[in-house]
């Protein structure tokens, strides 16, 4: 599990490799955006390009990252989600709540319009 961490104007993009799953990559997805908030972030991006698997777990987590970032009124967008990614937003039904985007410029024009 891999997260680089960098900023696009007022968007703070973080990209994540490796799984998100129980035990790995879980608690470090948790941790980078925790991180990200506590510096202030109130428009992140989490790059899933990289992300080889997902799990319960990470769905958790990734929620948690949504609701965390909107009840200090942030906002979260996902871009470049691997098809394994995409599969599992789909059969959750979560791609209907997560805003997803094809590439990262995308989701930051996107960040652009909800100001």
């Amino acid at each position: 599990m891999a997260i680089s961490q960098r900023k696009d104007g007022d968007v703070t993009i973080l990209e994540i490799s490796g799984p998100i799953t129980i035990g790995q990559g879980d608690a470090a997805v948790r941790e980078a955006i925790q991180s990200a908030l506590t510096a202030g972030a109130q428009r992140i991006l989490l790059d899933l390009d990289g992300v080889t698997a997902l799990d319960s777990s990470g769905v958790g987590e990734l929620m948690s990252a949504y609701t965390s970032i909107a009840n200090r009124g942030g906002l979260l967008k996902l871009a470049r989600l691997s098809p394994k990614v995409d599969s599992v937003l789909q059969v959750t039904r979560l791609s209907g709540v997560l805003d997803s985007y094809a590439t990262e410029e995308d989701a930051l024009v996107a960040f652009a319009q909800n100001r």
